[in-house]
């Protein structure tokens, strides 16, 4: 039993984690605070706080947040008007700014930093201190060899000293014993992690208070400032708004998109590039050429700009019936499937009069990068992605188109409260127009002709100063999980003893933190190699300088 009990705590020893005490350590409040601040500090509290803190991450993924699409959140609550009023009041539509979420993600940081800053004290007196002097029996280790030589014991003693110096142990020789420990990088490895987790944690904690994002669609030959007014939306935090921007912008000279053209995979995107100029500060002129590609953002300054959509803006020109031109230029059409079948509509808010009566009109339609041959069975589709036979499908209408109400309206939709279809010969007015043909608008409205068609590409405009450090930490969290799990904390002890009868005594040992064969082999490996300096004789051979050496004992391991 005693054996046993000298082993663990021998064993003990070699971590230099803070002991953990299962109650309180004093009488009173003092104690109980003390206690919980134990408790809060322990390994055991940290891992359930970070499987919490994964738990309440799960509803942020699962339900529309605030923070990423407001408009998605919007219809959430619209589909869904029963449980709304309670995911309110449980702040699941704004899982990570919540207070439970806070207060989880508080109390691991504290949790880390109550852990790590006495796990580091106590191994740094670890390696300033020497390493344990041999225990007194070393029968009672784990690993265990013994052979008689000739040679004397203090030269024994200096050849095992020199020998684990050489194999990179911490050697300490002492009392006719050499002290030998290595491993350390085990423990550098948990404090890695930790520090790791505790930066990781951090970079997060620094993203979500001083980053914001923006987003823009730029058309072909035109160009972006990054300013508030530029931004068709903007998601700020609390150290970081519109007055923070950076400030630097872009012209889009021309996107490039390739598809697949034959194959199992035919019209899979290939590649998306767009090629910009962009400027820093305040001067426009300075221009640098640059290109934007999907998962390969342009880092301007303190902001990313990322590549996240493409589409076509038709160009289009009306007249009146006066031969005026009231409208021209290339509108965006938005894509609704991976042929880049889009819609969108056309608003001529400067029409001017009709039969005395101010009058604007609007056009609701598809583009269709290749359009089929006819519409009977599949309906105003794209065949491809890319515009190999580009149609223009529009329906014409008249009237107010609501835009002088003074009330925000989405672009991409058509409000026909206020307007009128027009017709032709009964039937709706509609037109199905390729590049450069025009429609003569029924009812003497004027004309529309179809130009041709430009590309425009999205981009996200992010400012995320956290992430770096972020992502130092999750590589440095995984290589200190690497040296944690693989590198063995392991002490040995090397003593030759002189005998009565003028022989030397070599007796090895060693311990390990835990069960592996790793310190039977070395142990093996030292013994070998002591055999250069003391060569093991025969129990029944007297002692001789010139006795043959006999074959080394193999260390044996035990329970």
């Amino acid at each position: 039993m005693s054996t046993q009990t000298d082993l663990e705590t021998e064993a003990e020893r070699l971590s230099s984690a803070p002991t953990e005490q299962d109650g309180p350590s004093g009488i009173g409040l003092l104690g109980w605070l003390r206690w919980t601040w134990r408790q809060l500090t322990s390994m055991r509290v940290a891992l359930i706080l970070l499987f919490l803190l994964s738990l309440a991450a799960i509803p942020g993924s699962l339900i529309p947040q605030n923070s990423q699409n407001s408009f998605k959140v919007q219809t959430w609550k619209a589909a869904h008007p029963g449980v709304s009023p309670v995911y309110q009041k449980l702040q699941l539509f704004d899982v990570y700014s919540s207070v439970w979420f806070s207060a989880i993600y508080i109390l691991l940081f504290v949790s880390l930093a109550g852990c790590i800053i006495p796990r580091t004290w106590q191994f740094v007196g670890v390696l300033r201190a020497k390493p344990p002097a041999a225990p007194k029996n070393l029968t009672r280790m784990p690993v265990y060899a013994a052979w008689h030589t000739g040679a004397g014991h203090q030269a024994v003693n200096a050849a095992a000293y020199a020998q684990l110096k050489r194999r990179g142990f911490r050697t300490h020789l002492s009392d006719g014993a050499v002290a030998a420990e290595k491993g350390y990088l085990r423990e550098v490895g948990n404090l890695a992690f930790h520090l790791s987790l505790f930066a990781l944690l951090t970079g997060f904690a620094w993203a979500s208070v001083a980053s914001g994002e923006g987003g823009k669609l730029v058309i072909e030959k035109q160009g972006y400032s990054n300013t508030a007014t530029q931004l068709d939306d903007f998601k700020g935090s609390q150290f970081y708004g519109l007055n923070d921007l950076d400030p630097f912008g872009f012209k889009l000279d021309g996107f490039t998109a390739k598809y697949a053209t034959s194959g199992p995979q035919v019209g899979s995107a290939r590649q998306f590039t767009a090629h910009v100029r962009y400027w820093t500060g305040s001067d426009t002129g300075k221009l640098t050429k640059g290109e934007i590609e999907v998962n390969h953002p342009l880092e301007i300054g303190g902001s990313k700009v990322f590549l996240i959509g493409h589409g076509y803006a038709p160009v289009v020109t009306v007249k009146n019936a006066k031969g005026e031109k009231v409208y021209s230029g290339p509108t965006a059409f938005l894509p609704q499937d991976a042929n880049l079948t889009s819609t969108g509509v056309l608003k001529v808010n400067d029409y001017g009069e009709k039969d005395g009566k101010k009058t604007q009109l609007g056009f609701n339609g598809y583009f269709l990068p290749t359009a089929p041959e006819s519409f009977e069975k599949t309906g105003p589709v794209s065949l491809f992605p890319d515009a190999a036979d580009p149609m223009l499908v529009l329906t014409a209408y008249a009237g107010d188109l609501g835009t002088d109400s003074g009330l925000p309206q989405n672009v991409y939709q058509l409000d026909t409260k206020h307007l009128t279809q027009l017709t032709q010969d009964g039937n709706p007015a509609r037109a199905r127009l390729k590049p450069g043909q025009a429609w003569t608008l029924p009812d003497g409205y004027g004309t529309l002709t179809f130009e041709g068609y430009q590309q425009w590409a999205s981009f996200t405009v992010s400012h995320r100063p956290g992430n770096s450090v972020a992502l130092i930490g999750a590589v440095a969290a995984i290589l200190g999980l690497i040296g944690s799990l693989f590198v063995q904390r392991r002490r040995v002890w090397v003593r030759a003893t002189a005998g009565p009868d003028g022989r030397t005594l070599v007796e090895v040992a060693g311990l390990a933190r835990s069960e592996s064969a790793k310190i039977a082999e070395e142990l093996a490996e030292i013994a070998v190699d002591l055999q250069d300096h003391a060569p093991a004789i025969d129990d029944d051979d007297p002692p001789s300088e010139t006795a043959a050496p006999a074959a080394p004992a193999v260390p044996d391991s035990k329970e």
